[in-house]
């Protein structure tokens, strides 16, 4: 009997292309799909959830695949982590029905951007944050944010590659929080900005956090953010903040009738 496998996904993306397969480049997808088939060859590809952009990291990536093994959550991920490589690792898996598609189930995202106020770089933080060295005014930073949430057209905020005909997203979210991190005498020194919404076009949280930056360190005025939407033009945006600094957290799903407990729960 045909079964599925939803795995929630975590990975370190600096060495990946990316989350979706392309020919002669190191994907996620295709990571996970070679871990599967040494355990299923007769198993279908994973369907992911959401894209991610190479350099992007994961904490709550969600995949589905069909199987005819009736191996519980635990022997799946425990399995699937012995074949994967120590940059992506399955952290969780429930069994769904059959056919079970994450994407088209998905409810809202979380991303989390980090940047690292410094006027010098860190190498341990290299791949992970923004290193910001200009000087910073994070109430500015806040009240720009807050302009994010809601439900506007945010065809500004997208690249030329994204053609999709409807850019009207529902932000419910937009938090400027300091991280806990050793004492810096200057200030806090991470930083992150956590967007919340129903879906996202393709960069668009990459390109709202640059404007906010801009904003921030007073190469743009406030209310940019809005600007942006009235105008519908990327160009009226500011910059497009580099892929390390990003993370999507979660993928709140509606779980099909018939999905089993999550391991571990």
């Amino acid at each position: 009997m045909r079964r599925g496998v939803l795995l929630e996904i975590a990975y370190e993306g600096t060495a990946f292309h990316g989350w979706a397969a392309q020919r002669d480049a190191r994907t996620v997808e295709e990571t996970i799909r070679g871990a599967i088939a040494a355990i299923d060859p007769h198993a279908s590809p994973p369907r992911g959830a959401s894209r991610t952009d190479a350099g992007v990291h994961a904490e709550g990536q969600l995949a589905a695949f069909d199987t005819t093994l009736d191996i519980p959550p635990k022997g799946w991920v425990l399995g699937l982590n012995q074949h994967l490589p120590e940059d992506v690792a399955v952290r969780a898996a429930r069994i769904v029905p059959a056919d079970f598609t994450p994407r088209f189930a998905a409810r809202g995202k979380r991303y989390r951007y980090r940047l690292v106020l410094d006027k010098v770089r860190d190498p341990r933080l290299r791949t992970r944050a923004w290193r910001i060295g200009d000087d910073v005014d994070l109430d500015k930073l806040a009240r720009e944010a807050q302009t994010i949430v809601g439900t506007h057209d945010f065809a500004a905020f997208r690249t030329s590659a994204d053609e999709r005909a409807i850019t009207v997203r529902t932000m419910t979210r937009a938090v400027v929080e300091k991280e806990l991190d050793e004492p810096h005498e200057s200030g806090p020194r991470i930083v992150s900005i956590t967007i919340d919404g129903t879906a996202f076009l393709h960069n668009m949280v990459r390109i709202l956090v640059g404007t906010l930056m801009d904003v921030a360190r007073g190469r743009l005025e406030e209310g940019a953010i809005v600007r942006a939407i009235a105008a519908k033009d990327r160009r009226v945006a500011g910059t497009t903040a580099p892929a390390h600094g990003l993370t999507l957290e979660r993928i709140d799903v509606e779980l099909p009738n018939g999905a089993g407990e999550r391991w571990p729960q």
